[in-house]
């Protein structure tokens, strides 16, 4: 569908902070089926296909314990690529007794869980966006109940979860943010991204190329909610990947337009919201 490949600019990668990466590995592995790509004692990159990596972890030097009420990650989205692969994963979670919630929002069909520190992960499928309804620049997305009767239907006794399907990607994410009005100019006017969903005035959907959503933010730890320590579990950063040099370069121009922070370092591009997440600009 073209959401998550060039030249769609798109969420490539994210990286979060762990208490214990040796009790977090296990659980990325046998539980949700990540293989490890890269591993030193304190960061792990984890990669579905063998190749490239989506998500990493990483225990920072005298880490806390996730911190409430402070802006940072809400949720992480893994996409997956088929139906039968989110059927396969209900069954998957429920024998190894692992909670989890779950909800249809029109566009997609989700589960979200916790991992051992309490980061919160979404996994998911769109539906086909020929299915999707858009009321001019916005697109109807609901939390309604999953229909865990019919998804089951698709699940695939004969080939039950194993892994992470190679195909999978890095949805979404999902941020806990201070206040709407600077973050919407931040990723409208300084990443050129679009509002696709307004929900009420506490959160903002924004995408490139009519996606449902690539960012999601909120104000739901409170307006003015302060950043997490820098050794908090939680988000150390994620990853956009622009189509080539000339539209990363053309960001980095208009985030310093607006006023926003761009740290460059061996040709890496680093800026912050304006609640501090970290984004990477890669190319």
């Amino acid at each position: 569908m073209g959401f998550h490949t060039k030249p769609t600019t798109f969420v490539g990668h994210v990286k979060i902070k762990v208490e214990q990466l040796e009790r977090s590995l296990p659980f990325y592995k046998e539980i949700l089926g990540f293989d490890i790509l890269e591993q030193t004692a304190s960061t792990a990159k984890l990669t579905t296909d063998g190749k490239t990596s989506i998500l990493s972890l990483e225990q920072p030097e005298n880490v806390t314990p996730k911190q409430g009420r402070t802006t940072g990650l809400y949720h992480f989205a893994i996409l997956l690529p088929e139906q039968s692969d989110l059927a396969n994963i209900v069954v998957h979670l429920v024998n190894k007794g692992i909670r989890f919630g779950s909800s249809d929002h029109l566009v997609s069909e989700a589960l979200y869980l916790h991992d051992p520190d309490g980061n919160e992960i979404e996994i998911y499928i769109d539906r086909d966006p020929s299915k999707w309804n858009w009321n001019g620049d916005e697109v109807a997305m609901a939390v309604d109940p999953l229909d865990f009767e019919k998804l089951l239907t698709f699940a695939t006794p004969d080939h039950p979860w194993q892994k992470m399907p190679a195909e999978t990607v890095m949805g979404h994410i999902h941020l806990h943010v201070s206040e709407l009005n600077k973050t919407e100019e931040f990723y409208v006017k300084g990443l050129g991204m679009d509002v696709v969903n307004r929900f009420g005035a506490q959160a903002l959907f924004l995408s490139y190329g009519k996606y449902h959503h690539h960012v999601g933010v909120n104000t739901w730890n409170g307006v003015g909610a302060p950043a997490p320590s820098d050794n908090s579990v939680g988000l150390e950063s994620f990853t956009l990947i622009f189509d080539n040099e000339e539209t990363r370069k053309q960001a980095v121009t208009n985030l310093k337009q607006i006023g926003a922070e761009v740290v460059e370092k061996d040709n890496h591009f680093i800026t912050f919201d304006p609640s501090g997440n970290a984004i990477e600009l890669a190319v």
